[in-house]
């Protein structure tokens, strides 16, 4: 089945074709496809590219000579909240898709641009079948006590105030794979997996589920990442706006686009850091420090909220290429009896891989995330049902 995965951003589209074969599973299946063609689409709401509808417009163009006359069996988008009512993913129809719409306060700059693109391709190819991949839907096994905020009832029940997490296609593709890798059913695995990239978060996995995540109401929460705060005092918002040093909009853009690396070192790249470090850059060196910090404290938690994890794992860009960093993390890990085989985790691959060492007391994997592949497959099996 030729699947077409589709990122629509508020500027930009990206997107993959994939053939995904019989069978195919998120679990470890030997064959995960091939992918015939990628790009992105940039610079949407510009006078060359006016709309998301231009935009697919010009996708369907490029695909007629990228794919060499074959035709698209359905499409897959990437949405990211999904909200309560979406535990998985779901056909799209006219109501699905107003739905998602009615979550866009939730995400106000990510679902409203799944909608356009949704809706251009029910324009442009009306008889495709579309899938929506939420990427809150690993989380909604979260139970009460670890999604609730200490908050009165009625900001959860009024406002839908509540922990919701991100990331879960990536954390759900990688914690099959790290079960399979170890030889574990699904089922009776245990894990703490660290999706790391410009967006961080990590989750807790208990019985092969998501039980705790760092990230919360919005993707702010938890780790440091490349221009996000993560953790921050409630009061030191309420403070500053208060004092009239910031408005509100201004807040929201410090802590989401100028906090993290970002603040810290003047770099939101994890490689121009991890550089400016070893070149004796102080900050540079302090902001891996608190980065490293806060990720070893949300293992060392999360150990404890899986009753004693089986593995630690490492994904995404950062996880899966910032052999440093890894190694600033395991190294605080120690009081847990984790250590690192120092060659194995310097070693790149694209395949999973054990970069503890041998005495270490639980293994830490390097396991590469794909969530194209996901979102593929999740979209072909609803189709083929």
């Amino acid at each position: 089945m030729l699947v077409l995965v589709l990122n629509s951003g508020s500027s930009s589209i990206k997107y993959q074709v994939r053939e995904v074969p019989d069978g195919a599973s998120v679990d470890g299946s030997p064959d995960t496809g091939e992918v015939i063609t990628s790009g992105l689409i940039e610079r949407i709401g510009q006078a060359e590219v006016p709309d998301h509808q231009r935009a697919l417009d010009l996708l369907t163009h490029r695909l007629d000579d990228e794919l060499g006359g074959r035709t698209l069996d359905a499409v897959g988008h990437r949405v990211v909240h999904g909200g309560e009512r979406f535990s998985g993913p779901v056909r799209i129809t006219n109501e699905i898709t107003r739905a998602i719409e009615r979550l866009s306060p939730l995400a106000p700059l990510h679902n409203p641009a799944a909608v356009l693109g949704i809706r251009a391709i029910s324009h442009s190819l009306p008889d495709l079948p579309q899938v929506a991949v939420f990427d809150t839907a690993f989380h909604r096994t979260l139970p009460e006590h670890a999604w609730r905020y200490a908050l009165p009832d009625s900001l959860y029940t009024e406002h839908g105030v509540r922990r919701y997490g991100f990331h879960g296609t990536s954390h759900d593709l990688v914690t099959g794979e790290a079960a399979a890798f170890l030889g574990i059913e699904r089922s009776s695995f245990a894990a703490v997996i660290a999706h790391l990239g410009n967006g961080a978060s990590v989750t807790a996995i208990k019985d092969g589920v998501s039980v705790d995540t760092s990230m919360g109401y919005t993707p702010l929460e938890g780790l440091v990442m490349g221009t996000r705060s993560g953790d921050v005092d409630p009061s030191v918002i309420t403070q500053l706006i208060v004092r009239g040093t910031y408005t509100a909009e201004q807040m929201d853009r410090l802590l989401n686009k100028e906090s993290g690396l970002k603040g810290l070192a003047g770099e939101s790249d994890m490689r121009a850091v991890a550089e400016a470090a070893e070149d004796g850059d102080r900050y540079a060196e302090l902001a891996l420090d608190v980065a490293s910090y806060r990720l070893a404290k949300y293992v060392g938690a999360y150990h404890v909220a899986v009753g004693g994890t089986q593995a630690v794992v490492f994904t995404a860009g950062i996880g899966e290429n910032a052999a440093g960093f890894r190694a600033r993390v395991v190294d605080r890990l120690g009081a847990l009896g984790i250590t690192l085989d120092a060659a194995a985790n310097e070693a790149r691959s694209r395949d999973a891989r054990r970069i503890s060492g041998e005495d270490s007391a639980i293994p830490v994997l390097v396991v590469p995330t794909d969530e194209e592949r996901a979102i593929a497959e999740a979209t072909a099996a609803l189709v083929r049902i």
